[in-house]
């Protein structure tokens, strides 16, 4: 199942892909889930239940509406750094034993077609494409060999991240939570669409069209189920929660000289199965 959260004529809602196109639901709509983190925290009953109003709503041209990130206000947004060896050799880090994790925060988030924000204090703003986790169930100390059946669903995100200042510190935090830098979407494809994991997936980043990241998600050092297992041994995860796998080698910073992201400049990145994120880059006003 495919979805999409999006905004036309300022009501939000909700799309599914069909046989003929796509159908949707909005905002005003006695089922309404305010976005796709909701949909996943409901139970098996409420999901059926959205899903077949889906299935039956109002067909939407996915082309003539304003994307939203599909998990407007998650619990958390869990992120991981350095997750690909490749990555970690490329910042001269090695790679970790134990996963290296950061927040984000839902202020940070942006949409498909929405601008990246390079902020009025920094030219140092790099890209980096990943796969993004979205949960259907919570908990605590989840075995690993169950975590799975905790992933209600994948996209796609791109973890814009201000160099200079995710530098100035040991932690990243406010290098990573900019306002505008965080873009995630446009679809949720949900866990039964794609290989258990989401592995064996390309992941590719462009920018204007140049290819600057291409790699496997069977490349990550920690998956998607050991990740899931190790947060859960401190922190309660909750249905609507977003994790963030890591980036794979080729980002801006690496590059000599490096390569930052400037007003204009168009960065996609695609993942095989899931989706493809484009988002056009603008100066902070």
């Amino acid at each position: 199942m495919r979805l999409l959260r999006f905004e036309q004529d300022g009501r939000p809602g909700i799309a599914m892909q069909v046989d003929d196109g796509w159908r949707a639901c909005k905002v005003d709509e006695a089922w309404f889930a305010p976005d796709i983190g909701a949909l996943a925290a409901l139970s098996g009953e409420g999901r059926a239940r959205v899903f077949e109003e889906l299935h039956t709503g109002a067909p939407v041209d996915i082309g003539a509406v304003s994307y939203l990130p599909p998990c407007g206000q998650p619990g958390k947004i869990i992120c991981l750094g350095l997750n690909y060896r490749d990555h970690a050799q490329e910042f001269d880090f090695k790679p970790p034993s134990y996963p290296t994790l950061f927040a984000r925060f839902a202020s940070s988030l942006i949409g498909h077609e929405q601008p990246l924000i390079r902020p009025r204090i920094s030219t140092d703003f790099d890209y980096e494409g990943e796969l993004a986790v979205i949960l259907g169930r919570g908990g605590r100390h989840i075995p690993e060999a169950q975590a799975l059946s905790h992933v209600f669903g994948y996209s796609v995100f791109n973890d814009g991240s201000i160099r200079d200042y995710q530098l100035r510190t040991p932690q990243w935090t406010i290098g990573k939570n900019f306002d505008g830098t965080g873009a995630f979407g446009p679809f949720v494809v949900t866990a039964d669409e794609v290989p258990p994991g989401a592995t064996g997936l390309t992941l590719e980043t462009r920018l204007n069209g140049e290819v600057m990241q291409h790699a496997s998600t069977d490349d990550m050092i920690f998956g998607v189920a050991q990740t899931i297992a190790l947060i859960s041994e401190a922190i309660t995860l909750s249905a609507g929660d977003v994790i963030v796998m890591g980036t794979p080698s080729g980002v801006g910073y690496a590059r000599k000289p490096p390569v930052y992201m400037k007003p204009g400049d168009v960065c996609e990145v695609e993942i095989g199965r899931i989706g493809l994120l484009r988002n056009v880059v603008r100066e902070e006003s």
